[in-house]
């Protein structure tokens, strides 16, 4: 049975809290996300869900990737959506993109061999130099919690992110084990003074992040797989 993605999502994120989870966003991508980011990027989301980081984030192109028909909804004007499987993103040609962004999403894909094809595409269409930005659930702190979404699939912690990165040939340049809580349906904080001050204390981090945040690069002289 195929899942209805735009069915599911909808029942599991109602109005109420998509505005909550939309200003959470705007903060995370003011205050933290934008770091990585030039105001003339080409930035590409993959697995953009509600766009909440494309629109949220100041660059010169932008562009998502997502099966789910109803992301197209969520774009700001401007956003480039393209609707298609991560492991193939041969609308996009080869050496174009500045930043990639993956949120939450990696644990979705069905198999590793799915979750390695995502990352050579990924590889493929960074420029050298380009960077891979990752926000993923580490299991290696959550427990059956993993399992209570059920489009959740592939089990990942950021030592198999790392060992992925670097067989695809991307290469690990900033590797935070926790970074932020596992849900924003969790304990993640929602008013914005609240979530700016979560971002400026590692002891926070310590205590609550359950997710990992990981940067990794495309060098600069590429190495043939």
């Amino acid at each position: 049975m195929v899942i209805d993605l735009g069915r599911l999502y909808r029942g599991r994120f109602r109005e109420a809290e998509r505005e909550s989870r939309a200003e959470l966003w705007r903060v995370l991508c003011t205050d933290f996300f934008q770091n990585y980011i030039r105001p003339t990027d080409r930035v590409l989301d993959v697995g953009a869900g509600y766009c909440e980081f494309i629109n949220n984030i100041h660059c010169g192109e932008k562009i998502v990737v997502d099966l789910n028909e109803d992301t197209a909804r969520w774009a700001a004007t401007g956003v480039r959506v393209i609707q298609s499987a991560s492991t193939d993103l041969s609308a996009l040609h080869e050496g174009s993109i500045d930043v990639a962004f993956v949120s939450n999403f990696f644990e979705h894909l069905p198999s590793k061999a799915d979750f390695l094809a995502t990352l050579a595409e990924i590889r493929r269409v960074l420029v050298p130099g380009g960077k891979l930005l990752i926000l993923q659930p580490n299991i290696r702190f959550l427990h059956g919690e993993y399992w209570d979404f059920i489009d959740h699939h592939l089990p990942l912690t950021d030592r198999s992110l790392v060992e992925a990165l670097e067989f695809v040939g991307l290469q690990p340049m900033e590797v935070r084990p926790r970074f932020l809580p596992y849900t924003t349906k969790g304990r993640l904080p929602r008013a914005a003074w609240l979530v700016r001050l979560y971002l400026r204390v590692p002891l926070a981090h310590r205590l609550l992040g359950k997710q990992a945040w990981v940067v990794a690069i495309k060098p600069e002289t590429l190495v043939e797989l």
